[in-house]
């Protein structure tokens, strides 16, 4: 993990706007680069949430989107429209969400290819593949001057590509989605526990928990946020305390922090 003084006295700042299966947006700044991650709430929910950090939403210089559930995209095309703010995702994704956003101004119609960086003024993007039961959805890395950012919600499970992508970050945001126990003994159809289950479903406590522990003991992340929780078969409380007992068994003591489903997260600025 890198760290040190920020270069030229400009900082990195991350915050988690929403985060949970009713609606996600993420923040990230450096110098005059604002970027909004995902835009799964009304377009007025998130302009509230973009000026109770200080951010304005005219300031915004693009949109990144991770997948085309209705979760991450359902203001996109409002504040796009609403802003002239550029809309950045892949060709597959493009294709899936195209007629969900609305229309789209051409010139802020934006491409990226997974796995190759782009740059938006000073700030290096690093889309990378993830498994989720989307068209083609990606986790994204920032690397700002001499720090880094990544948010991997909405995967299955953490695979090499993914685990390489968290390593070094600063902060991440990591899914921790469901509880087990509540998932397979709630109300959700079998269909949907088995989807919620799989290789291309969703994060539960418990494999954030290991995923976490592993990272730590690497000394490979700074601060980690919990986000994506289930409202249905999950809890802040439950979230925190799996991952928070794995790293006790084995002596580790570590700050983790929630991402929140209604309010923004704490403002990290480094």
């Amino acid at each position: 993990m890198e760290g040190g003084s920020p270069a030229f006295g400009y900082f990195m700042r991350f915050c988690s706007l929403r985060s949970g299966s009713s609606g996600n947006a993420a923040y990230i700044g450096y110098k005059d680069v604002h970027i909004l991650v995902d835009a799964g709430l009304s377009g007025s929910t998130i302009e509230k949430s973009l000026l109770n950090i200080d951010v304005d939403p005219h300031d915004i210089s693009a949109i990144l989107i991770t997948h085309e559930h209705n979760d991450h995209i359902k203001g996109a095309g409002i504040l796009s429209r609403r802003y002239d703010i550029p809309i950045y995702a892949n060709e597959a994704t493009w294709v899936s969400m195209e007629g969900l956003i609305g229309e789209i101004e051409p010139h802020n119609k934006r491409f990226f290819k997974t796995g190759e960086d782009f740059t938006l003024g000073d700030v290096k993007i690093r889309p990378f593949k993830k498994s989720h039961d989307a068209s083609e959805p990606v986790g994204f890395s920032f690397f700002c001057g001499q720090n880094k950012a990544t948010i991997a919600t909405d995967l299955g499970y953490i695979s090499r590509g993914v685990a390489a992508n968290i390593m070094d970050s600063d902060v991440v945001l990591l899914e921790s989605n469901h509880d087990v126990d509540m998932l397979i003994n709630g109300t959700y159809p079998w269909p949907l526990k088995k989807r919620i289950l799989s290789p291309h479903g969703h994060l539960s406590n418990k494999d954030a928990a290991e995923a976490i522990k592993k990272f730590i003991k690497l000394k490979a992340v700074g601060k980690i946020y919990l986000g994506h929780l289930s409202q249905n078969n999950n809890k802040p409380e439950i979230a925190y305390k799996t991952v928070v007992d794995a790293l006790r068994e084995e002596g580790i003591d570590y700050e983790i922090n929630m991402a929140l489903r209604y309010e923004e997260s704490d403002i990290v600025e480094i």
